[in-house]
């Protein structure tokens, strides 16, 4: 298929890029524009997979220029976002105006496009604090903070032009991806790159909150089923790994695949405000195996360490860990 793939140069959408190219998809990449030409994690991927990628810089924010970017595409896969959750107490009006009204731009020009396929990325934050686990496609949205708040809307948005335009919507809501790539806003590369630079005391918010942790190769996976299953118009669709695990027990973890003895401290700016801490997420995800024939192939305690041990094994390059600043806090 003539495929676009927004936020192509971020964390998963670059692994999905080349995952598309290896299928034998045509390919267009949105990506971020600036002013240093950069593809994001596009650079650093082979040429054998960038050479047969169309590459388009801009703004999902700007109608005309997502309008030419849906235009001759067969499908769309929408990963481009705002998804730093402390940013966006700082800054809520620029998640809104990417997040919700980015998406209505590309969701009218996938109606215009007549695309067969609108794959639109959630993300498990859209249901904050677990009421009931495991949690499934039913469970209540809860805005908890401006970043799921503006998922929401985005999600929402994504619904009604399926229901009002019949436009072929499938919604991807992915718990807590993690691996090779990943930003150090999120947690397990935090621990990871303050563990390979000899931090004994290795500075995280709170360690209490359970996260359902889904490796990137997983993820990856539930989005190019989306794509080329008959299936799933219509549906939002959880991809999670099916397994609850602390922070804290999270940080031990990885110490001991690194051998460390070093101790973890929450630190006061790392904290979520109190009632917009997400304190449990716990995946059912029965609705992808059923619907997708997806199911996470690095399940349970030994498939979330074998995820770990990959994301350490990248990490611990000091090609990969020059890129990340492991001695400031990032949002």
């Amino acid at each position: 298929m003539k495929v676009l793939v927004t936020g192509a140069d971020g964390f998963i959408g670059s692994h999905l890029t080349e995952a598309l190219v290896r299928e034998g998809h045509e390919v267009r990449a949105f990506v971020a524009y600036n002013s240093l030409d950069s593809w994001g994690w596009l650079d650093s991927a082979p040429r054998e997979i960038t050479s047969q990628i169309e590459i388009l810089p801009g703004d999902i924010r700007d109608p005309a220029l997502t309008m030419s970017a849906v235009c001759g595409r067969d499908a769309v896969l929408h990963l481009a976002a705002l998804i730093a959750i402390p940013y966006s107490y700082v800054a809520p009006d620029l998640y809104v105006q990417t997040n919700v009204q980015g998406t209505l731009n590309l969701l009218n020009a996938a109606r215009t496009a007549d695309v067969q396929r609108f794959v639109h990325t959630s993300t498990s934050e859209v249901y904050g604090t677990a009421r009931y686990v495991p949690m499934d496609e039913r469970h209540p949205l809860q805005g908890q903070s401006p970043y799921s708040a503006s998922k929401i809307g985005a999600d929402q948005m994504a619904n009604s032009f399926f229901t009002s335009f019949q436009l072929p919507v499938v919604t991807i809501r992915p718990f807590n991806t993690f691996g090779p790539r990943q930003s150090a806003r999120a947690v397990i590369p935090t621990i990871i790159s303050q563990l390979a630079v000899g931090k004994e005391q290795i500075q995280l918010g709170a360690l209490s909150p359970t996260r359902d942790f889904t490796y990137v190769s997983d993820t990856v996976g539930g989005f190019v089923a989306a794509l080329e299953s008959s299936a799933g118009v219509g549906e939002v669709i959880n991809l999670g790994a099916g397994f609850e695990v602390s922070i804290g027990a999270t940080f031990a973890t990885i110490a001991s695949i690194m051998n460390s003895d070093a101790v973890a401290i929450e630190d006061p700016r790392r904290v979520r405000p109190e009632n917009s801490e997400v304190e449990r997420l716990f995946s059912n995800n029965s609705k992808a195996a059923e619907l997708l024939g997806w199911s996470p192939q690095l399940a349970g305690l030994d498939g979330f360490r074998e995820g770990l041990s990959r994301t350490v094994d990248w990490f611990s390059d000091p090609v990969n860990l020059a890129r990340y600043r492991t001695d400031a806090y990032t949002t």
